[in-house]
């Protein structure tokens, strides 16, 4: 018994100080825990030790550290990418994470695809196989909830209940330096934002020019806010409307409504602020805007813009903001920033009425073909317009300032002396078909001068204008007759750059009429030569409204281009605003022709952004002004492609990622046209139509946008259902058709090799 009763000692004493070394050992861990943390001043360094500590630990494969975000109801978690952070953010009830945070239970799981909280599409976008699963609550010593903490795959072994203990141990003993480096954190974010503020409102309120103002408004305001778009109005006492020169997200196009109506027209009307968590839930709320763009508007905050009388100026509108509703906090800083900016805006405002009248008159100056110079009481050149410039030859520093005499002198002094007669008679002068010598270049012109008297009768100084009759301008006004008159100016102006060659990025337009062989059939010789002539005319209003140039007509085709050999900044825009309005044209034409007895028109029309090479090509006794190159040949290959795809505008990827504006457009195939190998993006224009042409527009083409990605995928079944539903929505759309044919051919003869692109074998 004695021995027996021995042996029981001892095998509690060796269990005892296997306790004892299994505490010691969690001790010093939680210690080294404590220490480790404590060497870093970052919320991110606490984190990263944290959660390599809590997978050595474990002997982890992976592990995650999770914090919760009061403001926006998240659980973020932070991990390197390179040499920056990556913040993953997910709702803080959704998942194996937000479950323990919102239930406070600790989890294990040995099995996580059998476990429906467990998400597996992250697996299925990294590649990374996640079997085994444990996740604790961070706790602090109040027993507050702060964040999860979560391991993943146990190298050796399940996870166990001493797992547990341990992660909880080390969560807790972790989480008062989480918390404090967290608040840490929130309040130099705070300070930051603080002085970003205040640096912001200085350089905005330091601006005077309304264009650029409301860009930098709008552009802090929608960062500071993490928004989507935004757009600041501003009211025009003049014609009672809210207005906006720029929309932060929707591009550059100016935006004018009725002061009173909507949202912003309700915010400003009232002087209250308006915020929708869910904009389609609020009635007050219009979708017509979000049907014609394309977006989706989830929640809108709109603030008045008050000045410093208390007068309501304008109102600020954000759109969407990212991670959820806008708070209280985004309203009150809102209102901070704008009240601000609010006196820089009414300054802006005062500034910019004041530069549009100066613009004015010095765009009429500038606009004209005639040299305008004013002079003092003391004949010194006061102004001088572009025309004056270019006559002469002569930069503005060689008159301005400068008594006319030194300008007008040797073979020009005879104007200096009808100028002194002038002052000291003030009765004007006319002198026709003179000449002026400057060098080597005589000048033929007529002159006006004219006394500048003040409404009170005093002398202000005297005016001269100046006609060039030179042989040049007898020569363009010949040319301008025949050509386009920008392109005479161009010819004349840089000769030897148009005879050699250039190399230019220009939108080229091709436009061809569908079925014109059996209309010349039908209207003989007389009558095609009639109907072109009309219908040319009616092209090419449509094509110089927007400063393009034609470059030719081929039977009943037409070639332009938008950017050569006067480029603009829009030259995409204004390229695909024509062809839209070429359409509507024709259409219009359509309904003349049918009260006539006369058959409709159709059309289609193919654009293309590409380098070109323009230039003179011909022989030395007969030359064509054009262009040639791989960007001209794909215009009209996409113009010939309408016919394919039952559509009546088409534009290259080139095109579509230069627009500028907001048009409704679908992506509908992959190409790699007629002698060509690498693809191109052909996109379909549909902004000609109207809801009777085209009915449920967006549906169809939000309907179509799936099922082109599922095409691509090779998703052939759901694919089919998709373009049905457009077909639905449409059941005129020949395309969704067409599509659902390609689907059917495709699943019963499955490609070897399926990249999406659809060859295509004719021009």
């Amino acid at each position: 018994m004695t021995k027996k009763k021995s042996k029981k000692t001892d095998d509690n004493t060796r269990s005892l100080n296997a306790d004892e070394r299994k505490r010691l050992r969690q001790a010093e861990l939680l210690v080294n825990v404590s220490r480790s943390m404590a060497k870093h001043d970052t919320l991110d360094g606490v984190l990263k030790t944290l959660m390599e500590l809590t997978t050595k630990e474990l002997d982890a494969d992976r592990g995650t550290i999770f914090l919760n975000d009061t403001e926006t109801g998240e659980l973020y978690s932070r991990v390197a990418l390179g040499n920056r952070q990556h913040t993953i953010r997910i709702i803080n009830n959704k998942g194996i994470a937000g479950h323990v945070f919102t239930t406070g239970e600790n989890i294990i799981i040995h099995d996580a695809y059998a476990d429906e909280r467990f998400n597996k599409e992250t697996d299925q976008q990294t590649g990374y196989e996640t079997k085994s699963i444990i996740c604790v609550p961070i706790r602090t010593v109040n027993d507050e909830i702060i964040g999860v903490c979560q391991a993943l795959n146990k190298r050796e072994g399940s996870f166990t209940d001493e797992d547990i203990e341990l992660i909880e141990s080390m969560s807790l003993q972790a989480a008062a330096v989480l918390k404090n480096r967290q608040t840490s954190e929130k309040m130099q974010k705070s300070r930051e934002q603080e002085l970003e503020f205040l640096d912001i409102v200085a350089d905005i309120t330091s601006e005077i020019d309304l264009g650029i103002l409301l860009q930098k408004v709008m552009s802090e305001a929608t960062r500071m806010l993490n928004a989507e778009r935004s757009t600041l109005f501003v009211n025009d006492e003049k014609t009672n409307e809210l207005f906006s020169q720029i929309g932060e997200g929707i591009g550059a196009t100016e935006i004018r409504f009725p002061n009173h109506l909507g949202i912003a027209g309700a915010v400003f009307a009232s002087g209250k602020s308006i915020n929708m968590p869910h904009a389609y839930a609020d009635l007050r709320f219009n979708p017509s805007f979000d049907k014609q763009t394309g977006f989706f508007t989830r929640s809108i905050l709109c603030v008045p813009l008050v000045n410093k009388n208390g007068k309501v100026i304008g109102v600020t509108q954000m759109l969407n903001k990212r991670g959820g509703a806008f708070n209280d906090e985004d309203e009150a800083r809102l209102k901070a920033f704008t009240a601000q900016v609010s006196i820089a805006l009414e300054n802006a405002k005062l500034f910019n009425d004041v530069q549009n009248m100066k613009n004015y008159s010095e765009s009429m100056l500038d606009s004209m073909s005639n040299g305008v110079i004013t002079l003092d009481e003391n004949s010194t050149v006061v102004t001088c317009n572009s025309a004056v410039l270019n006559i002469f030859n002569v930069e503005m520093s060689d008159l301005v300032d400068k008594p006319v005499g030194d300008f007008l002198a040797d073979e020009n002094e005879w104007l200096t002396q009808r100028v002194q007669k002038l002052v000291e008679s003030q009765v004007s002068d006319l002198i026709m078909d003179a000449e002026l010598v400057f060098g080597d270049v005589t000048l033929s012109v007529n002159i006006t001068l004219l006394p500048l008297n003040s409404s009170d009768g005093e002398k202000l100084g005297s005016m001269i204008m100046v006609e060039d009759v030179s042989a040049e301008k007898r020569m363009k006004a010949t040319m301008s007759r025949y050509i386009d008159p920008r392109l005479a100016d161009q010819l004349i102006e840089d000769q030897e750059a148009m005879s050699q060659g250039h190399v230019a990025r220009p939108t080229v337009l091709f436009s061809d009429i569908r079925g014109f062989t059996t209309l010349t059939e039908e209207l003989g010789a007389t009558g095609t030569v009639s109907f072109l002539n009309d219908y040319f005319t009616r092209m090419y209003d449509c094509i110089n409204k927007e400063e393009g140039m034609i470059d030719k007509f081929i039977g009943d085709a037409i070639m332009a281009a938008f950017g050569t050999p006067i480029a603009h900044d829009d030259d995409e825009d204004r390229a695909l605003r024509a062809g839209i309005e070429m359409i509507r044209s024709v259409w219009d034409w359509n309904e003349e022709r049918a009260h006539s007895g006369l058959k409709p028109v159709d059309m289609g029309l193919g654009l293309n952004t590409d380098d070109v090479v323009c230039g003179e090509i011909g022989s030395p006794k007969f030359k064509d002004l054009t262009m040639i190159g791989d960007g001209v040949n794909l215009a009209a290959r996409l113009e010939s492609a309408c016919k394919s795809y039952a559509a009546r505008i088409l534009i290259s990827g080139n095109t579509q990622e230069r627009l500028r504006g907001t048009y409704r457009i679908r992506d509908i195939d992959d190409v790699v046209v007629k002698g060509k190998t690498k693809p191109v993006r052909v996109f379909e224009v549909l902004d000609y139509h109207t809801p009777e042409t085209f009915p449920n527009l967006m549906d169809v083409v939000g309907y179509f946008s799936e099922g082109r990605e599922c095409y691509r995928n090779a998703n052939w079944d759901h694919a089919i259902k998709l373009f049905n539903d457009a077909l639905h929505a449409n059941p005129n759309d020949k395309l969704s058709q067409q599509y659902i044919d390609r689907c059917h051919t495709l699943k019963e003869n499955p490609p070897d090799d399926w990249n999406g692109v659809f060859v295509m074998t004719t021009k």
